[in-house]
């Protein structure tokens, strides 16, 4: 009776077509912040083992209410190793040594550069959705941003005014990264482009003062106390860039390249306007 009942299965299954087979779930692990929230916004349930404990920062990761449902690692060999995932992500730059763990364990390993340009986040949404089998819901979520990207135009003109975007202890956004191509697609001109900055550096505070851009862009990363956080309330800043001048802008929001960055680019964009009504 076992053997009639076990082969009455088997030809039922042999019926089924493939695609509707359940299929195993690829098991995640992300050793990138950035990584982390590709994750989030992708995975089908039950798929990620851990991600890293930044993702749970709401000062730096814009989707930590949904990190705190899954599992957190730190990202070290020995946690990699010991979660037994199938699919590792990562940065190019961080967890070098628990990714090629990975890849020694078997596991597949994908290394996902920053973001530099809006364009990229498209393409690093199927990257990831493609690695870890959900290429249909890659499809879906690419498809809405590039149609919300398409609604903001990316040229940049002579009169457009400028910004500056000054983050902790006087860095400014240099060209050729996210928050840049942010700037562009918001129709303002990077302030450290139009001074001559070629890359990211420290800008002091008094030539800032002396040579104002049009709007400046407090890049908040923190709620910290120290010197470096400091400098983004100084009151010499808050009376030279008074009222429409100056934008309190997340760095959540373009410090990974995700959909939620074109929430960036539309308050940016809100800035702009209020500029117009002033000049």
């Amino acid at each position: 009776m076992k053997r009639m009942l076990a082969g009455f299965v088997a030809g039922m299954l042999a019926c089924v077509p493939m695609a509707a087979r359940a299929q195993p779930v690829a098991r995640v692990v992300s050793l990138n912040l950035c990584t982390d929230q590709l994750l989030l916004l992708l995975a089908a349930p039950g798929q990620v083992v851990g991600i890293t404990p930044l993702a749970r920062d709401c000062w730096n990761a814009v989707l930590c209410a949904q990190a705190a449902r899954v599992p957190v690692m730190r990202p070290t060999s020995e946690n990699v190793v010991a979660a037994h995932p199938d699919v590792v992500l990562g940065g190019v730059y961080t967890a070098t040594l628990a990714m090629q763990a990975a890849r020694e364990s078997g596991a597949k390993v994908i290394t996902l550069p920053p973001a530099k340009s809006l364009t990229d986040i498209a393409s690093q949404i199927m990257i990831v959705a493609s690695a870890i089998g959900v290429p249909e819901r890659g499809r879906e979520l690419a498809g809405a941003f590039a149609l919300r990207l398409a609604s903001f135009p990316s040229g940049r003109s002579a009169t457009d005014p400028t910004a500056a975007v000054y983050a902790a202890n006087g860095f400014v956004t240099h060209a050729g990264s996210l928050p840049d191509d942010v700037l562009a697609h918001a129709g303002l001109r990077n302030y450290a482009t139009v001074m001559g900055h070629e890359g990211s550096s420290r800008f002091p505070m008094e030539v800032l003062i002396a040579h104002p851009p049009d709007l400046l862009v407090l890049d908040r990363s923190g709620r910290g106390r120290s010197l470096a956080q400091s400098m983004l309330d100084h009151p010499a800043l808050r009376q030279a860039f008074a009222g429409a001048h100056h934008l309190d802008l997340p760095a959540r929001l373009w410090l990974c390249g995700l959909p939620q960055t074109l929430d960036a680019v539309a308050m940016l964009r809100a800035a702009r306007g209020h500029l117009g009504i002033l000049q």
